[in-house]
């Protein structure tokens, strides 16, 4: 699966937990996200995984293969 990120951003009062975050996961490719304490790396997880709908984008895209996922959270398709 294809996984790529656009202009993610992500805001949490006046903290900019992500801002403007691009990223392309290609098939088979392995990631690591490094980074302190604070930088975003949870909330781009969780954004990606759909876990809680707190955590869904302010403004871009969490593409799957070419779909839009952003915003799916608790929805089949």
């Amino acid at each position: 699966m294809n996984i790529e990120i656009r202009r993610l951003n992500k805001r949490f009062g006046n903290f900019a937990a992500l801002p403007e975050v691009n990223l392309d996961v290609r098939p088979g490719e392995l990631l690591a996200l490094l980074g302190p304490s604070g930088s975003g790396k949870t909330t781009l997880l969780r954004m990606i995984a759909g876990l809680e709908t707190t955590d869904s984008p302010d403004d871009g895209e969490i593409l799957f293969d070419g779909v839009d996922v952003a915003g799916m959270h608790g929805t089949c398709e």
